[in-house]
């Protein structure tokens, strides 16, 4: 019997999915982008393939990864890079023009095989199969010094940052600037990868970069899609889910891969189904899709309730409490309403016709809130974000499908008194 575990094939994986299916919306874009010379952004809801879709189009020895955090600068950014590209990195005795520290980085063992370079770091030769550095002074926050270091050793990866949604505001946005920069003086290519539904994020930040970036909607599935994933998966393990079950699924899963993946997984444990099955076996006949949904989002209800009471209280207590307002359209509107997103306006509207302080509450008050949902989230450290606002449309949107189904299943009034909106 084959040894393929129905794990390895349903399922979160931390490895990419042996059912994974290429998108021509998704797939082809991205293969396209590689010969092109602007950086990628990829971006969409959460748990909807992001990270699969550059893992099936990449080799693994094409490109570095940084996991962003939300405490970094763009300091801790370029350090980053030049610790995955082989640097070795000390603090260095000189100071930049502002009196900042400078960094010493000096060529590591890391970097010797991946670009041919020897472990001698004492002279700088022209030998052809080899390069030495002395340890280079750099100003971290100068992104000319990075490429410097990073032609130096000629570094030739695809540079790929993941999780970026999480890096605070202002550090977003002076990468989008350092981005430009990489654009025009070096060939060296990025791939960003964040958590949002608005095409232009970078460009909102930095408008030189229109032109200069690639847009890639990673969210969008189409229902056939998400079918050839579960057919995909029949096939690998040698089962058969009921046609009635697939459908039904399908129909009801928001259009998230994360929820199809799950489900498939816990249809095939009830049915005692762990590995690729010997003769074709038809399972879940006896299984209602939508209930098993319901049960896979229900188990997550501790953090969704977490999210609410913590974002309810906001950065600190303040009189005009927006964000716990912030969360009125969020907890009334239909589900067909909150799945296209919310506009300013709408928000608007609704808050001055239930705002208790009507006099005191103005646009400004609503739009630097919803500005700050992000911000607001990563110092709650709610993972994964769960809200996010697109300021070029100027809509709040939804961007964890699970949680919008787990909202479809509460009694309304009982969350709007948890986050003390009944008063």
């Amino acid at each position: 019997m084959s040894n393929t575990k129905v794990s390895d094939v349903y399922g979160i994986n931390r490895d990419l999915p042996l059912n994974y299916v290429p998108r021509s919306y998704a797939d082809t874009i991205l293969r396209e982008s590689l010969d092109r010379s602007q950086h990628l952004v990829i971006y969409g809801s959460s748990k909807q393939g992001k990270t699969s879709l550059r893992k099936h189009n990449l080799k693994h020895d094409e490109y570095i990864v940084i996991h962003c955090s939300n405490k970094w600068t763009i300091q801790n950014i370029h350090e980053a890079i030049l610790k995955s590209a082989g640097f070795e990195l000390t603090i260095s005795s000189s100071q930049t023009t502002t009196g900042k520290q400078k960094i010493s980085a000096s060529i590591g063992t890391a970097a010797i095989l991946p670009f041919n370079l020897s472990s001698n770091a004492e002279s700088e030769s022209t030998n052809q199969n080899s390069i030495t550095l002395e340890p280079l002074d750099l100003d971290p926050f100068d992104v000319n010094d990075i490429i410097d270091a990073l032609n130096r050793i000629k570094f030739n990866k695809i540079i790929i940052l993941e999780d970026f949604h999480y890096l605070p505001t202002e550090t977003q946005k002076d990468f989008s600037f350092a981005l430009k920069a990489f654009h025009e003086n070096s060939k060296f290519k990025f791939i960003i990868i964040g958590v949002w539904l608005e095409e232009n994020r970078l460009s909102v930040y930095n408008g030189d970069l229109d032109g200069r970036l690639i847009a890639l909607n990673a969210d969008k599935w189409d229902k056939q899609d998400l079918t050839s994933v579960i057919e995909r998966g029949e096939e690998l393990l040698n089962i058969e889910f009921s046609e009635n079950f697939k459908s039904n699924l399908v129909e009801n899963c928001f259009d998230s891969v994360f929820l199809i993946q799950e489900a498939c997984l816990a249809a095939c444990k009830q049915c005692n189904i762990e590995e690729k099955q010997i003769t074709k076996t038809l399972i879940a006949e006896n299984i209602d899709a939508k209930n098993l949904i319901s049960n896979i989002v229900k188990s997550q209800s501790g953090r969704f309730n977490s999210f609410l009471t913590q974002f309810a209280n906001g950065f600190q207590a303040t009189t005009l409490e927006m964000y716990k307002w912030l969360l009125y359209p969020i907890l009334t509107k239909e589900i067909t309403e909150l799945e296209k997103g919310i506009r300013l306006l709408d928000i608007t509207r609704l808050l001055k016709s239930k705002y208790p302080k009507k006099d005191e509450l103005n646009t400004g008050n609503i739009t630097q809130a919803l500005q700050s949902v992000t911000s607001l989230q990563i110092n709650k450290n709610v993972r994964p974000i769960i809200l996010d606002y697109d300021q070029t449309n100027l809509v709040l949107s939804i961007v964890d499908k699970s949680f919008l189904i787990w909202l479809a299943t509460q009694n309304r009034d009982d969350l709007i008194l948890l986050v003390g909106l009944d008063e």
